[in-house]
């Protein structure tokens, strides 16, 4: 391996000692499980995640039209069962609870004003409570007709799954500290037009909260489709986009000229999760905003630039997903409680888990990553804003080959605000993460031109 001068600089270019190794391969951000996140994974219960799918799915319909009223039949039920068990695991916490509400106007899947509600828990962050990361699933459900608010929509992997998720991620954390916030939100109104979530990500985007990273799990019932393929209990579909949703025309431009079509916040956030996917897990991430012609919650916050990415099984049954519950020609159609894996759901939620207390422990991601393009030179002169983490120890610069899917080269450079590496920004793409005391590292922020 070839050596490399490589400058540091905070005020002022600094040469190092000695040479820096450059090359070296980016693998050692791959670490075990900490003893708490160990313990966290220890504590999510399969028995927890099937009584929460067979409590929603016993409501009948979710439908985000049917009775908010009714204590037993519709939405308004589920809604009052979710923000109990919410309010019960925030209990003696940090953790708060709310609902929030709006009337969504009429539109072509909503015919009359009417309210929706989203039910959120909040834990604080201890050191860094401005940075935010939020999961969700929807709790409301449909059956063969958009329209249709009084047929039986059980709803169970679409979504009671994704909810079931979220609500044992808020009972297994509420009690823990982490240093950024944790959201966790049952959002509504996801079948009508992503509604419940769409709200959500504007009051973020009012209050110009800084949303690190956003997950939508919808549809995470099984890794058995039940049409006699071979089971896949290992496998978890993660869906990033690469060009971000919210680029600006002269954001488009300036990719045109340099790259970074796989290098948006969102696929960062996908290479951090395939880091640290628990043991015996196979995160698969789909370079894609979503499936072909279809969307989960998750692109109300692409909308609004926030990045963001979508859990679900790794094949679908369609019998089992929009149906009207029957039996025709000797098939079962309808999403019933019977075509979920719990023991599936609770991995989906360990994956869940070590994603969100991974981040929540590490520094945020860099801000301001910029490439020096003021002159032309084969050194690549990086810069960034140093972050407030109290722990914060330094921050390393990642580079690969521009054919290349993930970082294959690192090198730490200090807590430091620049630094120059004798590679060209020609040949390479660059990234640069934080790093704290104890080794946590956060997602790469990948550069822009400066001006």
């Amino acid at each position: 391996m070839t050596k490399r001068r490589v400058l540091l600089t905070a005020a002022a270019a600094v040469p190092l000692a000695a040479p820096a190794q450059a090359g070296q391969a980016a693998g050692p951000d791959r670490r075990p499980p900490d003893p708490e996140l160990r313990g966290i994974l220890r504590e999510i219960d399969p028995r927890r995640v099937e009584a929460t799918v067979r409590r929603l799915a016993a409501f009948g319909t979710r439908h985000t039209l049917s009775s908010q009223t009714d204590p037993v039949r519709g939405i308004g039920a589920a809604r009052d069962w979710i923000h109990a068990r919410l309010r019960e695991y925030a209990a003696g916490t940090r953790m708060t609870v709310e609902l929030q509400s709006f009337v969504q106007p009429v539109s072509p899947r909503v015919p009359t004003p009417t309210v929706i509600t989203n039910v959120i828990a909040t834990l604080p962050g201890t050191a860094t409570p401005e940075r935010i990361y939020v999961v969700t699933g929807h709790y409301d459900s449909r059956a063969t007709d958009v329209l249709d608010f009084t047929s039986d929509a059980p709803g169970a992997d679409d979504d009671a799954s994704g909810v079931a998720v979220v609500l044992e991620l808020a009972r297994v954390l509420a009690r823990r500290a982490p240093q950024a916030t944790l959201v966790f939100a049952a959002v509504a109104g996801e079948e009508q037009g992503l509604y419940g979530s769409d709200h959500l990500a504007q009051a973020y985007k009012d209050r110009n909260a800084d949303i690190q990273g956003m997950f939508s799990n919808d549809i995470v019932g099984t890794g058995d489709a039940h049409d006699g393929t071979r089971p896949d209990n290992r496998t978890v579909r993660l869906f990033v986009e690469g060009v971000p949703t919210a680029e600006t025309a002269a954001e488009a431009n300036v990719r045109k000229s340099v790259g970074g079509e796989n290098d948006g916040p969102s696929r960062q956030l996908g290479r951090f999760v395939k880091v640290v996917e628990p043991a015996g897990t196979n995160v698969r991430v789909i370079w894609r905003r979503d499936r072909y012609l279809r969307g989960s919650d998750h692109i109300s916050f692409l909308l609004r630039g926030y990045p963001a990415a979508r859990f679900t099984e790794p094949r679908e049954n369609f019998a089992h997903e929009h149906q009207d519950v029957r039996v025709v020609d000797g098939v079962q159609y309808g999403d019933l409680v019977e075509f979920c894996d719990f023991d599936y759901i609770a991995r989906v939620a360990r994956v869940n888990a070590a994603t969100l207390w991974s981040l929540a422990i590490a520094p945020g991601t860099p801000k301001d990553v910029v490439v020096d393009t003021t002159q032309l030179t084969n050194r690549t002169t990086l810069r960034w804003t140093v972050g407030t983490e109290p722990d914060l120890a330094g921050y390393e610069i990642v580079w690969r080959e521009t054919t290349a899917a993930d970082w294959t080269g690192v090198l730490p450079v200090g807590k430091v605000g620049t630094a120059t590496v004798d590679l060209s920004k020609d040949n390479v793409f660059f990234g640069v993460r934080a790093v704290n005391a104890a080794g946590h590292r956060s997602p790469a922020a990948a550069p822009r031109p400066s001006s």
